[in-house]
Protein backbone atom coordinates (compact mmCIF):
# COMPACT_ATOMS: atom_id res chain seq x y z
CA UNK A 1 0.00 0.00 0.00
CA UNK A 2 2.85 2.64 0.64
CA UNK A 3 4.69 1.46 -2.55
CA UNK A 4 1.54 2.27 -4.23
CA UNK A 5 1.23 5.84 -2.46
CA UNK A 6 4.27 6.09 -2.92
CA UNK A 7 4.16 5.86 -7.11
CA UNK A 8 1.48 8.23 -7.05
CA UNK A 9 3.12 10.62 -5.44
CA UNK A 10 6.05 10.91 -8.03
CA UNK A 11 3.55 10.94 -10.76
CA UNK A 12 2.07 14.81 -9.32
CA UNK A 13 4.52 17.29 -10.19
CA UNK A 14 6.82 18.79 -7.32
CA UNK A 15 5.46 21.79 -5.38
CA UNK A 16 8.25 24.32 -6.04
CA UNK A 17 8.63 24.80 -1.97
CA UNK A 18 9.68 21.03 -2.23
CA UNK A 19 12.06 21.64 -5.18
CA UNK A 20 13.61 24.31 -3.81
CA UNK A 21 13.58 22.85 -0.14
CA UNK A 22 15.75 20.28 -1.67
CA UNK A 23 18.04 22.47 -3.52
CA UNK A 24 18.47 24.87 -1.00
CA UNK A 25 21.88 22.70 -0.09
CA UNK A 26 24.53 23.06 -2.86
CA UNK A 27 25.64 19.26 -2.03
CA UNK A 28 22.34 18.34 -3.18
CA UNK A 29 23.27 20.42 -6.21
CA UNK A 30 25.86 19.05 -6.81
CA UNK A 31 24.28 15.28 -6.57
CA UNK A 32 22.41 16.12 -9.61
CA UNK A 33 25.03 17.72 -11.53
CA UNK A 34 27.15 14.16 -11.24
CA UNK A 35 23.66 12.33 -12.09
CA UNK A 36 22.76 14.89 -15.05
CA UNK A 37 26.61 14.25 -16.37
CA UNK A 38 26.62 10.54 -16.14
CA UNK A 39 23.25 9.64 -16.89
CA UNK A 40 23.67 6.13 -15.39
CA UNK A 41 23.53 4.81 -11.73
CA UNK A 42 25.86 5.63 -9.65
CA UNK A 43 27.99 4.33 -6.43
CA UNK A 44 27.73 6.46 -3.42
CA UNK A 45 31.76 6.38 -2.85
CA UNK A 46 32.35 7.82 -6.53
CA UNK A 47 29.90 9.76 -5.95
CA UNK A 48 31.51 11.68 -2.54
CA UNK A 49 34.78 11.61 -4.33
CA UNK A 50 33.53 13.92 -7.13
CA UNK A 51 31.79 16.10 -4.43
CA UNK A 52 34.67 16.50 -2.62
CA UNK A 53 36.71 16.99 -5.12
CA UNK A 54 34.15 19.85 -6.43
CA UNK A 55 34.16 21.08 -2.83
CA UNK A 56 37.85 21.72 -2.31
CA UNK A 57 38.67 22.77 -5.56
CA UNK A 58 41.08 19.79 -6.19
CA UNK A 59 41.36 16.47 -8.21
CA UNK A 60 40.02 13.29 -7.79
CA UNK A 61 43.21 11.72 -6.75
CA UNK A 62 43.86 14.83 -4.58
CA UNK A 63 41.00 14.35 -2.16
CA UNK A 64 42.04 13.11 1.14
CA UNK A 65 40.30 10.03 3.43
CA UNK A 66 38.35 12.60 5.61
CA UNK A 67 37.32 14.76 2.55
CA UNK A 68 35.59 11.87 0.86
CA UNK A 69 34.05 10.71 4.53
CA UNK A 70 33.01 13.99 5.33
CA UNK A 71 31.46 14.34 2.17
CA UNK A 72 30.19 10.92 2.55
CA UNK A 73 28.61 10.53 5.59
CA UNK A 74 26.53 13.34 4.52
CA UNK A 75 25.49 11.93 1.48
CA UNK A 76 24.14 8.91 3.29
CA UNK A 77 22.72 9.97 6.08
CA UNK A 78 20.81 13.58 5.15
CA UNK A 79 21.54 14.27 1.46
CA UNK A 80 20.35 11.49 -0.43
CA UNK A 81 17.52 10.46 1.69
CA UNK A 82 15.94 13.19 1.27
CA UNK A 83 16.30 13.55 -2.11
CA UNK A 84 14.68 10.31 -2.44
CA UNK A 85 11.51 10.84 -0.54
CA UNK A 86 10.40 13.32 -2.89
CA UNK A 87 11.68 11.21 -5.88
CA UNK A 88 14.45 13.15 -7.32
CA UNK A 89 16.88 10.20 -7.23
CA UNK A 90 16.49 6.74 -6.08
CA UNK A 91 18.89 5.85 -3.15
CA UNK A 92 20.08 1.97 -2.33
CA UNK A 93 20.94 2.67 0.93
CA UNK A 94 21.75 -1.09 1.80
CA UNK A 95 24.05 -1.05 -1.54
CA UNK A 96 24.96 2.50 -2.10
CA UNK A 97 23.62 3.20 -5.26
CA UNK A 98 21.96 6.33 -6.69
CA UNK A 99 19.65 6.73 -9.77
CA UNK A 100 18.32 9.29 -11.60
CA UNK A 101 14.89 9.23 -12.15
CA UNK A 102 12.36 11.22 -14.67
CA UNK A 103 12.66 13.90 -11.97
CA UNK A 104 16.13 14.39 -12.19
CA UNK A 105 15.66 15.70 -15.84
CA UNK A 106 12.64 17.51 -14.79
CA UNK A 107 13.99 19.17 -12.26
CA UNK A 108 17.02 20.95 -13.96
CA UNK A 109 15.06 23.79 -15.18
CA UNK A 110 15.46 24.96 -11.40
CA UNK A 111 18.77 24.57 -11.43
CA UNK A 112 19.69 27.42 -14.41
CA UNK A 113 22.12 29.24 -12.08
CA UNK A 114 22.64 32.98 -12.37
CA UNK A 115 25.75 33.17 -10.21
CA UNK A 116 26.35 37.17 -8.49
CA UNK A 117 28.92 37.77 -11.00
CA UNK A 118 26.65 36.53 -14.06
CA UNK A 119 26.79 39.45 -17.25
CA UNK A 120 23.22 41.16 -16.65
CA UNK A 121 21.54 40.27 -19.99
CA UNK A 122 18.36 42.43 -18.88
CA UNK A 123 20.24 45.39 -18.84
CA UNK A 124 21.85 44.92 -21.93
CA UNK A 125 18.88 44.50 -23.76
CA UNK A 126 17.38 47.53 -22.12
CA UNK A 127 20.29 49.48 -22.63
CA UNK A 128 20.21 48.71 -26.54
CA UNK A 129 16.39 49.58 -26.95
CA UNK A 130 17.11 53.03 -25.07
CA UNK A 131 20.07 53.37 -27.63
CA UNK A 132 17.93 52.49 -30.78
CA UNK A 133 15.12 54.40 -29.72
CA UNK A 134 17.78 57.75 -29.55
CA UNK A 135 19.11 56.38 -32.84
CA UNK A 136 15.70 56.88 -34.34
CA UNK A 137 14.48 59.90 -32.55
CA UNK A 138 17.93 61.54 -33.67
CA UNK A 139 17.50 60.29 -36.93
CA UNK A 140 13.80 61.56 -37.26
CA UNK A 141 15.13 64.80 -36.59
CA UNK A 142 17.83 64.54 -38.74
CA UNK A 143 20.59 65.34 -36.61
CA UNK A 144 23.70 65.55 -38.29
CA UNK A 145 26.35 63.46 -38.38
CA UNK A 146 23.91 60.41 -38.18
CA UNK A 147 22.07 61.71 -41.74
CA UNK A 148 25.55 60.87 -43.78
CA UNK A 149 24.17 57.07 -43.53
CA UNK A 150 20.59 55.92 -44.79
CA UNK A 151 17.57 55.29 -42.83
CA UNK A 152 17.87 51.46 -44.19
CA UNK A 153 21.70 51.71 -43.10
CA UNK A 154 21.04 52.81 -39.81
CA UNK A 155 18.20 50.20 -39.02
CA UNK A 156 20.11 47.33 -40.73
CA UNK A 157 22.95 48.13 -37.86
CA UNK A 158 20.57 47.99 -34.88
CA UNK A 159 19.07 44.94 -36.69
CA UNK A 160 22.73 43.53 -36.59
CA UNK A 161 23.87 44.69 -33.62
CA UNK A 162 20.07 43.10 -31.34
CA UNK A 163 20.75 39.75 -33.16
CA UNK A 164 24.37 39.45 -32.26
CA UNK A 165 23.58 39.89 -28.85
CA UNK A 166 20.64 37.46 -28.88
CA UNK A 167 23.10 34.81 -30.81
CA UNK A 168 26.20 35.21 -27.62
CA UNK A 169 23.45 35.51 -25.33
CA UNK A 170 22.08 31.47 -26.38
CA UNK A 171 25.44 30.64 -26.35
CA UNK A 172 26.48 31.61 -23.20
CA UNK A 173 23.39 30.37 -21.80
CA UNK A 174 23.53 26.91 -23.44
CA UNK A 175 27.01 26.67 -21.62
CA UNK A 176 25.75 27.36 -18.40
CA UNK A 177 23.11 24.51 -18.26
CA UNK A 178 23.68 22.37 -15.30
CA UNK A 179 25.35 19.02 -16.77
CA UNK A 180 27.59 20.12 -19.04
CA UNK A 181 31.61 20.01 -18.26
CA UNK A 182 33.77 18.79 -15.27
CA UNK A 183 32.35 20.87 -13.29
CA UNK A 184 29.13 22.64 -11.66
CA UNK A 185 28.27 25.86 -13.34
CA UNK A 186 28.08 27.60 -10.03
CA UNK A 187 31.90 26.76 -8.90
CA UNK A 188 32.96 28.86 -12.10
CA UNK A 189 31.66 31.43 -10.14
CA UNK A 190 32.61 30.62 -6.42
CA UNK A 191 29.07 30.92 -5.87
CA UNK A 192 28.59 30.06 -2.17
CA UNK A 193 25.80 28.38 -0.02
Amino acid sequence: MVAQQQRNDLDEPLSKGDVFEVLRNQRRRYVLQFLKQDGRPVELGDLAQQIAAWEYETTLDGVTAEQRKRVYTTLQQTHLPKMDEVGILTFDSDNGIIEPTDRTRDISIYLEIVPGREFAWRELYLSLGAISCSLVAALWLGIYPLTVLSDLTWAGIIAATVTLTAIAHIYHERNMRVGRGEQPPELSYGADD
